[in-house]
């Protein structure tokens, strides 16, 4: 496995790639990785030749008041797994490679990013775009693979590739799981003992709107009423948001019908925690 710090030596193991014949796939990670990142690898091994993984905490997609600085960190650790799991080649770039002095460009996906997290974290989507614009530049992939745990930022890269006519296909793959249903995460290593414990209310409280919309409930408000009760009978949680959407524009449902997101952001301890599932009515 190769390691890469500078744009310019992707590019010639890109271009070796090619050379070969060789199908490209791209799995973008900020690190600290886990069981869902490995599952991203696996699918990439599955369909591309070659899989390349980007290891960048990306400062543009974090607010003055959120977690960058402590954002968990461990590169030797994740080259080991990446190494383990089969990945060809890593791009960990410092922040000045990316964004060198002067930096001014940036991309703006409109609509989808102005609900669920686009809402709490203003300025979010429009780093994340950038910076997964820029790698789909730097890297020229033939597939890219984004887990649905972020269900809202996958729909906002796929519109992204479709509005700006980026040649890659964009490949999802559903959320990885502890046994217990919490959803696997960086900052889950954030979370003590009893916030853990806390931090399950998220699963149960979206298997608990699943069951209503399956039993005929088709309000809205109260399934997100009954979603946010069960988590809120934690003491440590707090509501960011319960959120009933439009799997497809992300618009806020009264009415449930068709293909519906249900999704949760909630503060377990000084943790953020997000969790969704789609439900087909």
């Amino acid at each position: 496995m190769e390691l890469f710090k500078t744009i310019p030596q992707v590019r010639q193991w890109v271009k070796a790639q090619r050379q070969q014949g060789k199908s490209i796939g791209l799995v973008p990670t900020m690190g600290y990785l886990h069981e869902g990142h490995l599952t991203l690898v696996r699918r990439a091994k599955d369909l591309c030749d070659a899989v390349i993984m980007s290891i960048f905490v990306n400062p543009t997609q974090f607010g003055p008041q959120e977690d960058y600085e402590r954002y968990p960190r461990d590169l030797e650790r994740d080259l080991r797994l990446a190494q383990e799991v089969g990945v060809d080649a890593v791009f960990a770039p410092e922040v000045e490679e990316m964004y060198p002095p002067g930096y001014a460009t940036y991309v703006e996906v409109e609509g989808l990013t102005e609900v669920l997290c686009g809402a709490s974290r203003p300025g979010h989507f429009r780093g994340v775009a950038t910076i997964v614009t820029k790698l789909f530049n730097i890297v020229q992939p033939d597939k890219a693979f984004f887990g649905l745990k972020d269900y809202q930022q996958a729909m906002v890269i796929k519109r992204m590739v479709q509005d700006l006519n980026i040649p890659v296909e964009i490949v999802t793959v559903p959320t990885v799981r502890e046994e217990d249903g919490l959803a696997l995460s960086s900052r889950n290593k954030y979370l003590t003992p009893e916030e853990r414990r806390q931090a399950l209310s998220l699963y149960r409280a979206l298997k608990l709107g699943e069951g209503l919309i399956r039993q005929g409930e088709r309000q809205a408000s109260k399934v997100r009423e009954a979603m946010a009760k069960e988590i809120l009978s934690q003491p440590l949680a707090r509501i960011d948001y319960v959120s009933i959407n439009d799997a497809e524009t992300l618009n806020p449902l009264e009415e449930i019908s068709g293909k519906v997101l249900l999704a949760v952001a909630v503060w377990i301890g000084s943790t953020r925690l997000i969790d969704n599932l789609v439900v087909e009515v």
